[in-house]
């Protein structure tokens, strides 16, 4: 059997953003884990082909992968019999315990108690067990000064993090080696990214394999240098403009031509290379149901520049408005887990999933299972009754996603250092 190109193991795979940057630089999937079933559907439903969906490919808790160190053994074993050498073992522990508004600031509860901020440790055993040419770990940048207990030392968590990466030792016929280790805080608008978006980096590669590190480069040349080239929301979304657009309702064709290299790209199908037309089908772009006063307050800010009217202010929301252009300092907001957070450039509205999906770089094609949108307390769960578990609705699956153009520069550059 043909050694599979390049296998790519994908942990906390959420939706799939990251994966499908590393796809496109050139892995290939083989195993995936994601806790929620509406994640894991819309990572596998994008992945027809792969064989991800047959037993032992996919996890939704990575405990069933890492808790026996037998059946540990018995996958790495079985995945190089079946598809040669992993190359990448990749993900991101769910970060809602790192962010400060991932849970709600009012629940009593140290982010120490939440199982979820333990998991990289398990992340780190798989890699020990499957032994991978490189591994990647991203995370959220409030990780880097985030602490165990509020009495806890600033930072200390990245501190244990980088810790047990570092500490990983791998079995390399008969010897016993360790990775080469760094890491980076990127901004994904530097990677052709229109978005502000911090995330923290960190690689290893395995200390047998020889790799020629460009100076100057992030993370001491682990990660690749910064690109440029993120457009501008005009460029971006200006062909999904549907000058008949009314709240509730969806626009189901393009309502124009592809103007821009962006466009094109995000039209492209990746059946036949085609760019879908004026007139083809486009999913994903339903309204919000506005009343008339939001729209009213909507269209106060497109008017006035992002002027909120005093009567109209509330302390739950304080939207912007997403420009045109974004001006010399490039993107200024970053996608969240609610769209309700900004007002499209040139409609009182706020953005569909399908605008949502192309700010972190998704291409048209690419479907999201699960409702829309939901209730903020289903979206957070309620840690202080023990209730872990959350509703993902399509936003916030896009929200919560590793931006696609992001991935792939990191995979291109990793694939050019170890092959």
């Amino acid at each position: 059997m043909p050694e599979t190109p390049n296998p790519l193991i994908d942990l906390f795979a959420g939706c799939g953003g990251l994966s499908l940057g590393l796809e496109r630089a050139g892995y290939t999937p083989v195993v995936v884990n994601e806790l929620h079933p509406n994640a894991m559907s819309t990572y596998l439903m994008n992945r027809s082909g792969l064989g991800l969906d047959a037993p032992g490919n996919n996890f939704n808790d990575i405990l069933d992968l890492t808790q026996s160190p037998a059946e540990l053994k018995a996958l790495a074993a079985r995945l190089k019999r079946e598809h040669g050498e992993v190359a990448l073992v990749a993900g991101g522990p769910p970060c809602q315990g790192y962010s400060g508004i991932g849970h709600r600031r009012s629940f009593d509860i140290t982010k120490e108690q939440i199982p979820s901020n333990h998991l990289y440790r398990e992340m780190a055993s798989l890699i020990q067990a499957v032994a991978p040419r490189a591994f990647l770990f991203e995370n959220v940048k409030g990780l880097l000064t985030a602490k165990w207990t509020p009495d806890g030392s600033k930072g200390e968590i990245w501190s244990d993090v980088r810790a047990t990466f570092d500490a990983v030792t791998v079995k390399v016929g008969r010897k016993t080696v360790s990775y080469r280790t760094g890491w980076a805080l990127v901004l994904a608008k530097e990677y052709g990214v229109p978005q502000n978006r911090p995330r923290v980096l960190l690689v290893g590669v395995r200390e047998d394999i020889d790799v020629n590190l460009a100076s100057g480069f992030p993370a001491g040349g682990l990660l690749p240098a910064a690109t440029g080239g993120a457009p501008d929301p005009i460029d971006l979304l200006g062909d999904l403009v549907d000058p008949d657009w009314t709240p509730g309702a969806t626009t189901t064709r393009y309502p124009s031509a592809a103007r821009t290299a962006v466009q094109k790209a995000l039209r492209t199908s990746p059946a036949d290379g085609r760019v879908a037309q004026k007139g083809a089908p486009v999913t994903e772009h339903e309204y919000s149901n506005h009343s008339a006063k939001v729209i009213e307050k909507f269209a106060h800010m497109l008017r006035t520049g992002g002027e909120i009217p005093e009567a109209m202010r509330t302390k739950k929301f304080a939207q912007r408005v997403i420009p045109e252009h974004w001006g010399p300092t490039g993107p200024n907001i970053t996608a969240t887990s609610l769209a309700d957070d900004y007002v499209h450039f040139s409609q009182p509205r706020v953005p569909t999933v399908r605008e949502w999906a192309r700010l972190q770089t998704f291409p048209d094609w690419y479907q999201f299972a699960g409702r829309r949108t939901t209730g903020g307390r289903r979206r957070a769960g309620d840690p202080s009754k023990g209730d872990w578990s959350r509703d993902l609705p399509k936003y916030t699956q896009i929200g919560n996603a590793v931006p696609v153009a992001l991935a792939e520069a990191v995979g291109r550059h990793l694939l050019g250092l170890v092959g």
